[in-house]
């Protein structure tokens, strides 16, 4: 791109981008003092906790399949999209008035019900508005605002804690604020975009519609689905499979000499560096190609948790970290391009879907896995594997995918 001006992000990549700044600035100022809310105001057990977070994301997962294929369906993913930031931007105002735990439940599941109806429409929204030559940057871009809201929204409530200590239902108020915010943004600030596609005309849909009205539509859109994309979909599950929960980083982090005051600072820093380095990440995928860029990513992560297995000291936990945020920059962007690389844009909504799905499906069960080892063989032990299943999930990348 030498010699040449520096392409520019269309209006509807930047505006999802302030869409998602605001939104998850609005979750991340609930989402840490939940289980203490839980727990302490609501004299709610561990195991509730636990159901709580569990319930949530595996609903999010399975309506991230299902609204994809809807979006494909209906040609409406601003529809969908909106939708489903109306609906979580609904329930956290009402965190403030619940007092009692299955009040909670309903609320974080009706949250996670908004996040899966608009992941995907949204994903194939972002894809379907820009060139593919700068759809790598314009992933990047978007997880790069996303992770700086995670950054501002912890920071936004300790903010409100250090005016109204331990008042944790000011803070599910404030909220609020940012989540209205990001709907006027988005509704005002993007608009829906034409399909591309050579899509049968009404008539021929209609009739379309009338032949497989008795079929299982998503079942039937994943044989539909090319090759290639279903082995991209079979490297991303054996990745995710290495991929545990952060919260074990953060368990090793303490044992290895990072206070446990510093802890949400090392967080924080997490965010931070994702965000600084998301879109350099995505415009790097655009320039060497998607593939290369996310086995370089999976190859630095396969390197952090190695690390991890070692590491003796807290400067080489911030080290680590500081690389470990170096993996999303590189890999976030690039693997959702390559969605939209793989499909036509008829059918990116559903592609999208089956990403999140695959993602959603493989995480419960990589931290599973990874508890057990830690428990049964030690640390070590478990997150070498973890680098292991990383270096298997790469090399069938480049064994299956060519972009």
């Amino acid at each position: 791109m030498k010699g040449t001006s520096k392409p520019r992000l269309p209006k509807t990549v930047v505006t999802l981008g302030i869409v998602s700044l605001l939104n998850d600035a609005s979750s991340e100022m609930i989402y840490p003092l939940l289980p203490f809310f839980l727990r302490e105001q609501l004299k709610a057990s561990v195991a509730f906790v636990g159901l709580v977070e569990g319930i949530a994301e595996t609903t999010a997962s399975l309506l991230k399949l299902a609204s994809g294929w809807l979006s494909d369906r209906i040609g409406k993913h601003k529809l969908l999209t909106f939708s489903g930031y109306a609906l979580s931007s609904a329930m956290r105002p009402l965190l403030a008035i619940s007092t009692a735990p299955l009040q909670v439940l309903w609320l974080r599941f009706f949250d996670r019900v908004g996040k899966g109806v608009r992941t995907s429409p949204r994903d194939a929204l972002l894809a379907n508005s820009c060139d593919e030559n700068i759809r790598g940057m314009a992933f990047g871009f978007h997880r790069a605002m996303d992770h700086l809201g995670a950054a501002v929204g912890p920071l936004l409530a300790t903010a409100v804690l250090l005016f109204s200590p331990s008042n944790y239902r000011l803070v599910f108020a404030f909220a609020s604020i940012p989540a209205l915010l990001s709907l006027f943004v988005l509704w005002f600030g993007v608009a829906e975009t034409e399909r591309k596609s050579n899509l049968p005309t009404a008539q021929g849909n209609a009739s379309e519609k009338s032949e497989s009205s008795g079929q299982l539509g998503l079942l039937r859109a994943w044989t539909e689905f090319p090759m290639s994309f279903r082995w991209y979909l079979a490297s991303v599950l054996l990745f995710t499979l290495s991929n545990s929960s952060d919260a074990f980083l953060l368990l090793r982090a303490k044992d290895a000499g990072v206070p446990e005051k510093a802890i949400p600072i090392l967080w924080t820093w997490l965010h931070i560096v994702k965000s600084a380095t998301g879109t350099h990440g995505g415009i790097l995928s655009d320039r060497i190609g998607r593939v290369r860029a996310i086995i370089l990513g999976w190859l630095v992560y396969a390197g952090v948790y190695t690390s991890f297995a070692f590491l003796q000291s807290a400067w080489q936990v911030w080290l680590a970290f500081t690389v470990y945020g170096l993996y999303f920059g590189l890999t976030e962007g690039a693997e959702r391009a390559l969605v939209a690389d793989l499909l036509p844009d008829e059918k990116r909504g559903t592609g999208y879907g089956a990403f999140h799905f695959v993602v959603g499906i493989g995480m419960m069960p990589a931290s599973v896995l990874f508890g057990l080892l830690w428990q049964l063989f030690g640390f070590q032990t478990a997150f070498l594997f973890g680098a292991a299943l990383a270096l298997c999930a790469s090399s069938l990348l480049v064994a299956t995918v060519q972009k």
